[in-house]
């Protein structure tokens, strides 16, 4: 397969929205959503747009919990990624709302991407995407990830089956985590950007608030560490944010689960669980705000965290879905 080949053109009318047909002195701006099963690569991708960790990343399905936005600029155009929760077959209230989450983001977009896992293909889920899509007569630009995992030979049947739904305009082929052929879809991208100012400072990379920010990190270790069920049934709040005199900031978060049992998972025997997550989570957020933090972590037990309003308001969420 040629290197050319990794972008395939479905549709053959002219995109008037392409930057050829505009005045290269203007700026440029929109939105693009990405959306696709759970574990398609949606995080991971929209990291290596932004050159920087926005959204956190776990083997585990439905990591995403929130809407989490990156923003990337290069001269001038902007664009914010949006990176949605996974869209599958809904169970729970916080299922139901962060499908609907992932559905509103793409009604609003500018341009909408369809991550697919290579090695899953047209499966269940993403056939129930595609008549989402189709439903709302809208097209999306197929992205085929994790192509590192497979040979090329395998991709040629894979896109004409996908292409034969007829809801793609366009069809790429990349590996999230290794940066292949990522850049051509960028580039792909900002030329279909629409003409209008900024809608952020061109030094911002999230509109997600820091002591959000700092919960998701904790979560992603307290996923990478639990075992089991036991990340879905738990969540993190920020509590305290500050910064001290010498600079450093000081921390605490609360951990809420459902029942004693996961509190005791969480602490592990002698406290060694919950000391060895606040230290990895300690190091990356000290890293990434490029400050030395003091994290300090506390578990609580809250039965009906996952039933409280305030808890969907923090993750940009709809109760009442």
């Amino acid at each position: 397969m040629r290197k050319e080949n990794f972008h395939i053109p479905t549709d053959n009318q002219t995109d008037k929205t392409d930057r050829r047909f505009s005045d290269a002195n203007q700026t440029h701006c929109g939105f693009v959503v990405l959306l696709g099963a759970p574990n398609a690569g949606k995080s991971t991708l929209l990291n290596r747009f932004i050159g920087e960790k926005v959204s956190i990343v776990s083997p585990k399905v439905q990591t995403t919990r929130s809407r989490i936005r990156g923003i990337f600029v290069r001269d001038n155009t902007q664009i914010v990624f949006t990176d949605t929760p996974g869209i599958f077959k809904p169970k729970r209230r916080l299922d139901r709302a962060m499908v609907a989450s992932a559905w509103a983001e793409a009604g609003d977009a500018d341009c909408a991407l369809l991550l697919v896992d290579v090695k899953k293909g047209l499966d269940e889920e993403t056939k129930s995407i595609i008549k989402g899509l189709q439903k709302a007569g809208q097209k999306a630009v197929l992205v085929l990830n994790k192509i590192d995992l497979v040979t090329k030979e395998k991709l040629l049947p894979l896109i004409q089956t996908f292409n034969e739904t007829g809801a793609f305009s366009d069809t790429f082929m990349v590996s999230a985590q290794t940066g292949e052929e990522v850049e051509a879809l960028l580039s792909f991208l900002i030329r279909r950007m629409p003409v209008q100012p900024f809608m952020f400072p061109s030094d911002q990379v999230s509109d997600l608030p820091q002591r959000l920010f700092a919960s998701e990190i904790t979560r992603e270790k307290l996923f990478l560490y639990l075992q089991q069920e036991l990340p879905y049934a738990l969540t993190v709040e920020t509590t305290l944010f500050q910064e001290r005199d010498d600079g450093s900031l000081r921390i605490e978060q609360t951990i809420f689960v459902q029942r004693d049992s996961q509190k005791s998972i969480i602490l592990g025997k002698k406290g060694a669980m919950i000391k060895k997550i606040g230290e990895q989570a300690r190091k990356e957020l000290s890293s990434l705000l490029n400050t030395p933090v003091h994290l300090f972590l506390f578990v609580k037990v809250r039965e009906n965290w996952a039933d409280d309003p305030a808890r969907y308001k923090d993750m940009g969420l709809d109760f009442n879905v």
